[in-house]
């Protein structure tokens, strides 16, 4: 335990030393909050676009601060030999794993702190029969399996491969994730393999219980415990220190 508490420890630090990121993170999805909350642009039909837009970016943040933020951060960290060190450690690649995921949750709690005044601003309401608790665990069951999925890209590919494959996964899971476009909008065959994406099973729980208030279904639970399970333990199996 200690050896993990160590490295959290570093990974909080060396997060808040790049600072410049910490702003792009947290300040990418508020301007996405306020310019399709006022430019009605999505295809939202008569419900209100803040309703839609909260949720999605919510999401969105979600996504790009577990898999693309700390899947490039450690990949470079890799190619430059920085994690070499560590491969002779106590701490072991379960460790790295859970201290880099962990780290993730306290950047999100911050984009969630600076976020939701935003949307309360600019009209969104949490909808009778809506629940702040579902959706928080609904975000963490993402941002382990998001993190996960970056962790296990860094951790086998080249730093410039895995920037390059990052940021490709990151563009179709925000196509096919129903955080901009809902998935209902997209063709059946499709519109089928987004829905076992984790991307789209959060948008879809956090649509659900922070946007129209309804149930979350019990699918995105389903998909997002998977991809939590699987893809820190791959990542924790197959990532090379150098």
């Amino acid at each position: 335990m200690k050896p993990l508490l160590a490295q959290a420890r570093a990974e909080i630090w060396m997060t808040l030393r790049r600072g410049e990121t910490l702003l792009v993170t947290i300040g990418i999805p508020v301007a996405f909050v306020v310019f399709f909350s006022e430019v009605h642009v999505l295809p939202t039909g008569k419900e209100a676009a803040v309703t839609f837009v909260v949720p999605g970016v919510l999401a969105l943040a979600v996504m790009s601060t577990a898999m693309v933020s700390l899947g490039t951060a450690t990949g470079f960290e890799r190619g430059y030999g920085v994690l070499k060190r560590l491969g002779a450690t106590p701490l072991r690649r379960d460790r790295l794993v859970a201290a880099k995921i962990a780290t993730v949750v306290g950047v999100e709690l911050v984009q969630a702190v600076v976020l939701v005044p935003v949307g309360l601003g600019l009209g969104w309401r949490l909808a009778p029969g809506g629940s702040a608790g579902q959706a928080v665990a609904l975000v963490l069951l993402a941002t382990v399996a998001f993190g996960g999925l970056g962790l296990l890209l860094a951790g086998v590919l080249r730093a410039e491969v895995n920037l390059a494959a990052v940021n490709g996964l990151y563009l179709v899971l925000l196509l096919l994730g129903g955080m901009l476009v809902p998935v209902a909008k997209l063709p059946d065959a499709l519109g089928a393999f987004a829905r076992a994406l984790p991307a789209a099973a959060l948008s879809g729980g956090l649509h659900a219980t922070l946007g129209t208030g309804g149930p979350i279904p019990l699918e995105s639970w389903v998909v997002l415990a998977s991809w939590a399970v699987a893809t820190p333990v791959l990542a924790s199996l197959t990532f090379h220190w150098e």
